[in-house]
């Protein structure tokens, strides 16, 4: 290497990280400032490798074999988070030597939702190290880098669908209480079509109410998932504002939408209950296994929703596509005809569409008062799962590019 950093002392002062080394040059070039060498810090978003601060460079003058006292002193963010700082020479329009495989101090910092910093330490690193250390931790935290980013921002997620829920019906006459007439008005339409024009019946039911359960009990889970995917492709376009902000939480505004779309449906059981109770009377105690259900319905949509949004920023084209997939997914399955109307060879592609798993679930436990079928819901859980943190590592890896793109 043709850098060493000797005798480094780091320490921390309230938010400001106070840092002196000896660097030592330890190449055959001698470094001169009218060359533009120097020694200067990058600070980074540790969890998305987003730079934050090109920080002031010191002009270095140093022959082979030379040492010279460098010292920093670096104002941390206030926002929370974890931070690393990459303090290395550079070369003015020719490389941070860091990159290139040099010695360079690597120091580690988190901030508190407090404001308070704390320094988790430091060390001599080459960025071949640091690269198998991250590929390694980046598996790891695969797992569980999704589920943490929800729950860090779960206020700010909860602010985000209230505030996107009611700003939907600002200033209409009958308000927030659209939240309700929308899935109404949707489910009502549907039925009209298939159920009275059409008149479409269900097996040995030949009533236009029996139709009705059975259609509204499929439409609920499709309601959650179309809305979310819907909106999915330009959510970053509609809020760059936000992208702009290197330390805003963009990977929450896919979730939202999927949250959002849990609402629409809240209203939608809600209607389905009331008719339950106007048709049959009752209400089986199978409704209980629901929120099993929403399980792998959030984590299927919020996978999909990530990998559409960061897809979006790169192909706007992707929004009018979008449309027409979601078409042709809600008239495969099974939700405003019988599936038993499908010829045989139909059942084995029925299987792998998770939303005919969903709908099925959801017609069992609210219709025929009977567990799901466990065995499809739990390969339904292990598939959901998959694309969960697959569309959360596609959206994580493209992120970086989204400020300049939007």
């Amino acid at each position: 290497m043709s850098a060493a950093w000797k005798h480094c002392e780091v320490r921390l002062e309230g938010r400001v990280l106070r840092v002196r080394c000896d660097l030592v040059n330890s190449g055959k070039q001698r470094w001169t400032a009218p060359d533009g060498w120097a020694v200067g810090y990058h600070l980074f978003d540790d969890p998305t490798g987003t730079l934050v601060i090109d920080g002031p460079r010191t002009p270095l003058d140093a022959a082979p074999g030379e040492s010279r006292a460098v010292a920093f002193e670096i104002q941390l963010p206030p926002e929370p988070g974890t931070y690393n700082v990459s303090i290395s020479v550079m070369r003015e329009h020719v490389a941070w030597f860091y990159e290139q495989g040099w010695e360079f101090l690597l120091i580690d910092i988190e901030v508190a939702d407090d404001g308070a910093a704390r320094l988790d330490g430091w060390r001599v690193a080459t960025n071949a190290l640091v690269r198998r250390k991250r590929a390694l931790r980046s598996f790891g935290r695969a797992f569980t880098l999704p589920l943490q980013s929800i729950w860090r921002n779960r206020s700010l997620i909860r602010t985000m669908v209230r505030r996107d829920v009611l700003s939907r019906y600002s200033g209409s006459f009958a308000g927030a209480f659209w939240a309700v007439l929308n899935p109404l008005m949707l489910m009502l339409t549907y039925f009209f079509v298939f159920g009275l024009v059409l008149k479409s019946r269900i097996g040995d039911d030949p009533s236009p109410a029996g139709f009705a359960l059975y259609f509204l009990a499929g439409m609920l889970p499709w309601l959650a998932i179309s809305e979310a995917l819907g909106r999915a492709p330009f959510i970053m376009i509609e809020h760059r504002g936000f992208i702009k902000k290197l330390v805003f939480p963009v990977e929450t505004l896919p979730v939202n939408l999927v949250v959002s779309g849990l609402v629409t449906e809240f209203f939608g059981t809600i209607l389905l209950a009331l008719a339950l109770l106007l048709i049959r009377g009752h209400l089986s105690a199978s409704v209980l296994y629901l929120p099993l259900l929403v399980i792998p319905q959030v984590l299927l949509t919020s996978g999909i929703c990530w990998f559409l949004a960061a897809l979006g920023v790169f192909v706007r084209d992707l929004a009018q596509i979008n449309g027409f997939l979601l078409t042709v997914w809600f008239f495969v399955t099974p939700i405003c005809y019988s599936e038993k109307s499908l010829p045989a060879e139909a059942a084995v592609l029925l299987t792998k569409n998770p939303v005919y798993v969903l709908v099925h679930a959801y017609r069992a436990v609210l219709l025929e008062s009977r567990a799901p079928d466990w065995q499809s819901v739990g390969w339904l859980m292990l598939a959901s799962s998959a694309v969960f943190l697959l569309g959360h590592a596609w959206f994580y890896k493209l992120r970086k590019s989204f400020a300049d793109l939007i």
